[in-house]
């Protein structure tokens, strides 16, 4: 049985992920920051609970230690982010960079990193870092886009980053699948549920993703409607 994690799990796209995973038949640890939050939104899905901060060394740690007693780990789904509002490029700072990063980034690395050695002992070790079309150099400087007209600087090179986190790191372990997705603008609390689509919608090319076998694509940056460019 495929045993996956998903950080951000106690709502919005992670949670709709790990529901339809577990529906799948997918063994689903549904992490969070909150102990509380996340048992009582793993209990509504059938999935375990974990409690994982993705911007602290040692809960994510602990984390890989429980799952690795457990039995081990086919899919990470590197789901947790946070926006700016946005904030207009003119008014962000280094702090306000940072902090983003901090989650962003520096949480898919610190999350991935720590459970490398799971992944390598799975028969289909799976990746999914969760990316935004904002990440598109491509398409940000498309104009008459709506990624063109969106004002923010953070979030956006946050998710770049990701996106070369993800060829990087398909490069150095070419026996995984690991790729980024891009859900499309969704209504969560991310966005203050401004999104055009529902959870159900957006999560569908996460799920697609991490159900992908050891002949499915790496490397790559995908929506529900196929490769987008970088």
């Amino acid at each position: 049985m495929t045993t996956t994690l998903i950080t951000g799990a106690n709502k919005g796209l992670g949670h709709e992920t790990a529901r339809r995973l577990v529906e799948a038949g997918h063994i689903v640890y549904a992490a969070a920051r909150d102990p509380e939050r996340g048992r009582r939104a793993a209990e509504r899905i059938g999935a375990r609970p974990i409690v994982l901060d993705v911007t602290d060394d040692a809960s994510v740690a602990a984390a890989a230690e429980t799952v690795g007693a457990d039995g081990g780990l086919d899919v990470l789904v590197n789901n947790a982010g946070i926006e700016d509002d946005p904030t207009p490029t003119a008014e962000v700072t280094a702090d306000l960079m940072r902090r983003l990063f901090e989650t962003n980034v520096f949480g898919t690395v610190r999350v991935s990193h720590a459970f490398l050695p799971l992944l390598h002992a799975s028969a289909n070790p799976v990746v999914v870092n969760v990316s935004s079309g904002l990440a598109s150099k491509t398409l940000v400087s498309s104009p008459g886009t709506p990624t063109y007209q969106y004002p923010g600087l953070a979030y956006p090179a946050s998710k770049s980053a990701v996106n070369m986190i993800t060829v990087q790191y398909a490069k150095a372990f070419p026996h995984m699948r690991i790729n980024s997705v891009e859900p499309g603008f969704t209504a969560t609390d991310l966005n203050d549920h401004r999104g055009t689509q529902s959870v159900e919608e957006g999560a569908e090319i996460i799920v697609r993703m991490a159900r992908i076998d050891r002949h499915g694509p790496t490397g790559g940056y995908f929506d529900v409607d196929g490769s987008l460019p970088w």
